[in-house]
């Protein structure tokens, strides 16, 4: 067998050897930051190889049991063999998975905003079942989330979102949500009950490290400061904690009031500045676009990647993939999997 090969199993391994190297280096936790990032990647790629290699040896061995049965005519063997294919074809669909997500900066945390469109507080309250349903997701697969920014809405929901979802390929798995997401449900907010179309925006970019060079002049950066809306504890609420820059020369605005200080939130808003500019800096030099940002689309019919149906029936539709399931509950409980996946392969493929 040489899934050795397709997997890079010998690449994977000496750059386990080389973290596990650096991680030995006295200066090594100065940078907690740094070094939990190191830390988790070594982890993921420890994982992945174990995974390769237990999935070798079951093979190996369901080999010997089927060879074993035949040889003894025991058909008894054949249920357990099956069972074995079904759980080696399950495992080499997340091997392969992996696989997709080999991008330069898909192993980066991931920067996501949600901006309520066309709908008023209809499409408010939908921002917020979205940013449940991505908190959710999360939480499902092993990712942190930190909210940096939150906008309420003007009587529910929220107007604008923007989240760190940190773990070991956030940015590579929720790069396939980036768009328009549009509901169609009866409004809790209309007396009528009447029928009512929705649409919210998810951005999505990778957190850039350190070491990727983003010149930023300070000269060109407006900072505001002021208080902090919404939910939050009383220092928050009640000093200027929460940062705005403005890099003026593009008119990129990032903002930040989640954090307790306002050095906090300073640091946490020059980290979404330097993705903001660095994403407008790929936009400008390269032509693949799609690879990290794809089209640019307005907040209304028609634009949309994603259907989410509660009414006349139950039906969410990716139209991208024309993946689609009837179990809206479990999408809105973070079930987005199934997208994610068929997106990244499709793409893979060519077909989208």
């Amino acid at each position: 067998m040489k899934w050795g090969l397709h997997f890079d199993v010998a690449r994977k391994k000496e750059k386990i050897a080389e973290l596990e190297y650096k991680m030995g280096e006295p200066a090594f936790w100065d940078d907690p930051e740094k070094a939990q990032k190191v830390s988790t990647e070594l982890n993921a790629l420890k994982d992945g190889v174990e995974r390769y290699e237990n999935l070798i040896n079951k093979y190996e061995d369901m080999q010997v049991l089927w060879e074993m049965g035949m040889e003894d005519k025991d058909e008894s063997v054949c249920a357990e063999v099956e069972g074995d294919i079904k759980f080696i074809r399950t495992q080499l669909e997340q091997l392969e998975l992996e696989i997709l997500l080999s991008g330069h900066y898909d192993a980066n945390n991931a920067i996501l905003t949600l901006h309520a469109g066309a709908g008023g507080t209809e499409a408010q309250d939908w921002t917020q079942m979205l940013l449940r349903m991505y908190g959710r997701w999360a939480e499902k697969n092993g990712f942190s989330v930190e909210t940096a920014d939150l906008l309420p809405g003007d009587e529910a929901g929220v107007k604008s979102v923007t989240l760190m979802i940190k773990g070991h390929n956030a940015y590579g798995y929720l790069k396939a949500e980036k768009g328009v997401h549009r509901l169609v449900r009866i409004s809790p907010f209309d007396s009528n009950a009447r029928r009512h179309t929705s649409f919210s925006a998810c951005d999505v970019m990778p957190e850039i490290d350190d070491n990727v060079e983003v010149n930023i002049n300070m000269v060109d950066v407006r900072v505001d400061t002021y208080r902090a809306s919404g939910a939050g504890g009383q220092h928050i609420n009640k000093t200027d904690s929460a940062v705005r820059m403005t890099h003026i020369p593009t008119g990129v605005v990032a903002q930040c009031q989640n954090q307790r200080s306002q050095l906090q939130n300073k640091e946490q808003c020059m980290r979404l500045l330097r993705a903001r500019l660095f994403e407008l800096e790929l936009q400008k030099k390269e032509e693949e676009l799609s690879k990290l940002e794809g089209d640019q689309q307005k907040i209304e019919w028609g634009s949309q990647i994603r259907s989410y149906v509660f009414h006349p029936y139950n039906m969410v539709k990716d139209h991208r993939t024309n993946v689609e399931t009837s179990d809206t509950q479990g999408v809105m409980d973070g079930e987005i999997n199934m997208f994610i996946e068929n997106y990244l392969r499709a793409k893979a493929n060519k077909q989208i």
